[in-house]
């Protein structure tokens, strides 16, 4: 039994492009959409070199945690630039079309860095964790191998997340090219399916989510118990020097979970509205955007870092000043 859609929408090969959603139809709006998403995309690279810069010449930043917030501003990085990139050129070049090759790239990509980037989030919670309930077994748990491996897996799952939804996904058979999406996300490339094999993507959809579930109660448990330790320290410095390396890593998840839910737990329509497309540019611009400013401004140490390496770059040869 075939969708009805299936009904209304003439029948595509798979080598057709995809039409993605037009920002609008005005050149002057479009052009200030240009430069609008310039400006997020270039803040956001920005701040996440800053990061990764911070990190990888101040010898002081060379351990565990500042190891998985380099990986996590990379990840950052080439999120924001799977999506956006491609948005500006259409936008500057007044086209709507992406290839159905570069359709299949960017969903995986974009699936690829984001399931990466959650997956990261868990193990850094696993490393605050360990180093505030566990401090004295710290450096032999959390060692240079383990970290690597940590690391590692992240990106490996975020492959294998991105493999399964965008095999599921372009095994349908499109009735239409028309993407009610300014992006190719796996929901809308659905509702174009002319067949039941949406239904698999779905149940796909369901194992994805319960394992994201089953990731933020860890990290909701992990951090009652953090929370439990930081209480009972009977240094008010010690409590808060805890609390200045957890709190940001707390509001960067509540960030990246509140966009995934803003844009998928909204009732569906039928049709795109400038409400969707607002809900589609929060959740994949806020995160990138966001975490290097809520890490440098609740951390102490990478602010300094940044500045070191501000002073270095236009001030190399300056003697510091006691004052």
């Amino acid at each position: 039994m075939t969708s009805p859609v299936a009904d209304r929408r003439p029948n595509l090969t798979s080598t057709s492009d995809f039409l993605l959603l037009e920002l609008s139809e005005v050149r002057e709006l479009r052009i200030l959409h240009f430069f609008l998403f310039l400006a997020l995309y270039l803040t956001a690279i920005t701040g996440n070199l800053l990061i990764v810069s911070a990190v990888g010449l101040d010898h002081h930043l060379h351990t565990p945690m500042y190891f998985f917030l380099m990986n996590l501003a990379l990840m950052d990085m080439c999120t924001i630039s799977v999506i956006i990139p491609k948005s500006m050129a259409n936008s500057l070049m007044n086209s709507r079309t992406i290839s159905y090759s570069g359709c299949v790239a960017q969903m995986y990509f974009f699936l690829f860095f984001g399931g990466s980037d959650f997956a990261l989030l868990t193990i850094m919670a696993h490393d605050r964790y360990v180093a505030i309930c566990n401090p004295l077994q710290y450096e032999a748990i959390m060692n240079k191998g383990a970290c690597t491996q940590l690391a590692i897996l992240s990106w490996i799952c975020g492959a294998v997340h991105a493999i399964i939804h965008t095999c599921g996904t372009f095994n349908m058979t499109f009735c239409s090219h028309v993407v009610d999406q300014f992006f190719c996300e796996v929901p809308e490339l659905m509702r174009l399916s002319c067949d039941d094999l949406y239904l698999v993507e779905v149940g796909l959809l369901v194992f994805s989510c319960s394992a994201v579930s089953r990731c933020f109660v860890f990290i909701i448990t992990t951090y009652v118990l953090i929370f439990s330790a930081v209480l009972r320290m009977p240094s008010a410095q010690g409590r808060q020097k805890a609390l200045s390396t957890c709190i940001p890593h707390l509001t960067v998840v509540s960030v990246f979970v509140l966009t995934g839910l803003f844009a998928y737990t909204k009732p569906p329509s039928n049709s795109s509205s400038d409400l969707d497309l607002g809900f589609a540019v929060v959740y994949t611009t806020s995160p990138s955007l966001l975490n290097p400013f809520i890490y440098s401004m609740r951390n102490k140490e990478i602010r300094t870092a940044l500045w070191k390496l501000f002073h270095q770059r236009h001030f190399p040869n300056r003697i510091p000043s006691l004052f």
